[in-house]
C-alpha cells in the first residue's frame, strides 16, 4: 500500500480544468508513457449517493471498454469505507489513475481537473483518507455549500452519467479502445 499513498508530503500538484473535449488529450498523454496493461484506474464513489456515484459508473464503464485493471465500479464499488483495502488490490507497479466527484465553484460545474498527481479523496465531507494516484481526474458535479452530504444527495443523475461517460470514453479513445 506504501506504494500509492504517501503522496501527502509531495508538493502542491498542478491541476488543470478541462472540459469533456480537452480529457483525450489529457489520456494521451498518459498513454504515450504508459501502456494500458500498466494502468489501473481507481474510480472512488459509492452507489448509494447520486453525485458520488461518478466513480463507480465511470469505473463500470471503462470495464465495458476493455480495459483490464478497473477499481470501483457499480457492483464492486471503492468508497470512503473500503478505500484503504481496495489499494492492496492494485497490480505491483502500477500507474494509478485515480478518478472522483467534487464540489466546487459554479462556474467549474461539468468540468474536470486533471492532474499528474493524486487526488485527496472525500475532501469535500471532510473524511481523512490517504491520497491516491499518480495521475487524477476530479468531475466537478455540484455546488460547494455548507451541506456537502446532502449536495451530493441531490446532484443530477443525467450530469454525472454524461461525465463518467465523458471520462470513459476520452481514456478509451486515447488507449485505442473506442474512436
Amino acid at each position: 500500500m506504501g506504494d500509492y499513498v504517501g503522496f501527502q508530503q509531495a508538493p502542491p500538484v498542478t491541476k488543470t480544468k478541462l472540459s469533456g473535449e480537452q480529457l483525450q488529450s489529457f489520456f494521451t498523454g498518459i498513454s504515450q508513457q504508459h501502456s494500458m496493461d500498466q494502468v489501473t484506474f481507481l474510480c472512488i464513489g459509492t452507489d448509494r449517493s447520486t453525485g458520488d456515484a461518478l466513480g463507480p459508473l465511470t469505473g463500470s464503464r471503462l470495464l465495458e471498454y476493455g480495459f483490464p485493471h478497473v477499481i470501483g465500479t457499480l457492483s464492486d464499488p471503492c468508497d470512503a469505507c473500503n478505500l484503504e483495502t481496495k489499494l492492496q488490490d492494485i497490480p505491483k507497479g502500477s500507474t494509478i489513475i485515480a478518478i472522483d466527484a467534487c464540489l466546487g465553484q459554479s462556474s467549474s460545474v461539468s468540468f474536470f481537473f486533471g492532474s499528474a498527481g493524486p487526488i485527496h479523496p472525500a475532501q469535500s465531507v471532510g473524511k481523512p483518507l490517504p491520497s491516491v494516484g499518480h495521475y487524477s481526474i476530479a468531475a466537478v458535479v455540484n455546488v460547494q455549500g455548507p451541506k456537502p452530504y446532502w449536495t451530493l444527495q441531490v446532484t443530477s443523475l443525467h450530469l454525472v452519467m454524461t461525465m463518467a461517460e465523458e471520462i470513459a470514453h476520452a481514456a478509451a479513445s486515447a488507449f485505442g479502445l473506442s474512436t
